[in-house]
């Protein structure tokens, strides 16, 4: 069994007002089975429309090292109250060698399966599919850019905000043009998102 050191990506807050003290959020609210196959769907036309647009071929992209869990195939300490999903990097080491070099990197793309439902249901106008189609997309496209060195994962709070919304702008160019019922009041929804400022520079 591999080695794994663990650092976490947490996303900027959701545009959805995070839950008040008095109304904590339930952390053990998760994704029913239909929904599950929902989540799935968006998973895979995701992967397709990133793997398009930044052009890489099947093999290029499975080389990639991520995984995607939902709620209940997380850890305690993968959960959060407040981002739709996080991104865990753990730092894998074959045991049976000691060279640094041999090290690798495992992204974990965790759903917030919690915070998705509750943002779906004080937004009737969100759809599952689309939403998480955004979400996953979203991540993806942090990780291709950890991947090539675009992004440092551990970046300074300044920089992670500008890079936020670089992806954000990104995650709205592959999917404004993708047919798929209710992502326009998706797109809608991130739309704050996309307002540039001046320390957004180098796409």
């Amino acid at each position: 069994m591999n080695d794994y050191k663990k650092s976490v990506h947490l996303n900027e807050r959701h545009p959805v007002r995070p839950a008040s003290a008095e109304t904590k959020m339930d952390t053990s609210v998760t994704f029913k089975p239909e929904q599950i196959g929902i989540v799935n769907k968006a998973v895979a036309l995701a992967e397709e429309l990133v793997s398009n647009y930044y052009k890489m071929s099947a093999s290029q992209w499975l080389h990639r090292r991520y995984d995607i869990k939902t709620l209940a195939e997380l850890a305690p300490d993968e959960v959060v109250g407040g981002p739709f999903a996080q991104i865990v990097r753990y730092e894998g080491r074959h045991p049976d060698r000691a060279l640094g070099s041999s090290t690798y990197d495992l992204y974990k793309i965790c759903l917030q399966d919690h915070a998705i439902l509750a943002a779906l249901k004080q937004k009737p106008d969100l759809q599952l599919l689309p939403f998480v189609l955004y979400i996953v997309t979203h991540e993806l496209i942090h990780i291709v850019r950890f991947s090539r060195f675009l992004q440092y994962f551990d970046a300074a709070p300044d920089e992670r905000l500008a890079e936020e919304k670089r992806v954000h702008v990104k995650t709205h160019e592959i999917l404004e043009a993708c047919r798929v019922p209710g992502l326009g009041e998706v797109l809608e929804f991130y739309n704050e998102w996309r307002i540039p400022y001046d320390g957004m520079k180098g796409y």
